[in-house]
């Protein structure tokens, strides 16, 4: 299979789909690997690595797209790739197809398989190829709240972790999985005091036990919510519904009563967003916006800050599935995997993930039945 791996164009994108080493795994199992020039060097790879474990460097984005059997990105295409969209074309990337009508009936419309990182998940319900971008997302979330808090950008002017004699900030996260464990760890370890709300009453007892009562657990409702949100120096949403849009769980009110200088920031902006209040998003460019009084950070890629880091630790998880599909081809792949079975959001020209279909409004059909008639798939 011929594995084409074009460079990101989203704002600040700086991350690449493969690395050098994840080069070298798909030739050792007889693949051809197209990168695009300059591709890698946000995260500080250069086309001479590539080119020592045997990748092909081609100089523009249309030529890695055309040759190509399979298209491996880190981000969701913009609508100036949509036209190198074809029949057939395999495409394995983060896609958060829920917020993205225009995206899903462009690749429905070309007949693309669309196989989407943030929805492989296994039996036990982790999500092995969001996890690793959840943690980063999660990690930052805190540090990027503590810049903002600060004075200059806006914020109150408040530590995370006060000083003696002065109170530390009030830290609350609206959810409680990867992102938002991460996030705790992160805010507890800068001495902030952190409440943390989910609707599940069992990953509260975890959280309890692993935090040894060090953070506040707490149902999420509207009325702990409220009172959370108000009494919050920096709130972190961390919602996640696997592929569907995140519910706007912090209601404009609850904004309203938070005080001036205060941050939000929602990692959950690339799922449409779980805070009322942000209607766009924003990028690392221009990062953040305030309404009453209160800056929001609503960046749909915050790990491609940290590009290298994020690049390593994505490709670490990506490659074994590329693998898989590159040398079963995809129709086997599928359907020897449940997990990868369960990352395919778009095939033969309908939607193949029953949560994106929901969302906007497509008929949902199984994944075996979308992709029976496409024999040219090995």
């Amino acid at each position: 299979m011929i594995i084409g791996v074009p460079k990101e164009i989203k704002n600040n994108e700086n991350r690449v789909a493969i690395t050098p080493a994840g080069v070298e795994t798909l030739k050792s199992c007889g693949h051809e690997i197209y990168i695009e020039k300059s591709a890698g060097l946000g995260s500080g790879f250069t086309d001479e690595e590539y080119q020592k474990k045997g990748a092909v460097i081609l100089d523009t984005a249309e030529e890695v797209w055309a040759k190509s059997d399979m298209i491996m990105k880190v981000k969701e295409p913009l609508p100036q790739e949509y036209g190198y969209f074809r029949e057939g074309l395999i495409l394995f990337t983060y896609l958060h197809l829920a917020p993205e009508p225009e995206l899903t009936k462009a690749l429905m419309e070309k007949g693309v398989i669309g196989i989407a990182y943030e929805t492989i998940q296994l039996d036990d319900r982790s999500l092995p190829l969001l996890t690793p971008m959840s943690e980063v997302a999660g990690r930052m979330a805190v540090q990027i709240g503590a810049q903002f808090l600060e004075k200059p950008y806006g914020g109150k002017g408040i530590l995370l972790g006060g000083v003696p004699g002065v109170q530390p900030a009030e830290v609350v996260i609206v959810g409680g999985g990867v992102v938002g464990t991460n996030a705790a760890k992160r805010a507890l370890g800068a001495g902030a005091r952190v409440t943390i709300l989910d609707i599940n009453p069992d990953r509260l007892r975890y959280l309890d036990d692993i935090f040894d009562g060090r953070i506040t657990t707490l149902m999420s409702n509207s009325y702990n919510l409220e009172q959370a949100v108000r009494k919050a120096d920096l709130l972190i949403g961390a919602v996640l519904i696997p592929g569907a849009r995140a519910p706007k769980l912090v209601k404009d009110y609850m904004v309203q009563g938070m005080s001036k200088g205060s941050v939000i920031v929602d990692v959950a902006i690339d799922q449409g967003g779980s805070i009322e209040t942000i209607d766009r998003v924003t990028t690392h460019s221009e990062p953040t916006f305030e309404k009453y009084g209160v800056i929001h950070y609503a960046v749909a890629n915050i790990p491609g800050a940290v590009a290298r880091t994020s690049t390593i630790a994505l490709t670490n998880v990506t490659i074994p599935y590329a693998v898989q599909i590159a040398n079963k081809g995809v129709k086997q792949a599928i359907a020897e995997n449940r997990a990868l079975y369960r990352g395919v959001n778009v095939a033969g020209g309908v939607v193949t993930y029953e949560a994106v279909a929901n969302a906007l409004g497509h008929e949902y059909v199984p994944v075996e039945k979308a992709l029976a008639k496409e024999t040219s798939l090995v």
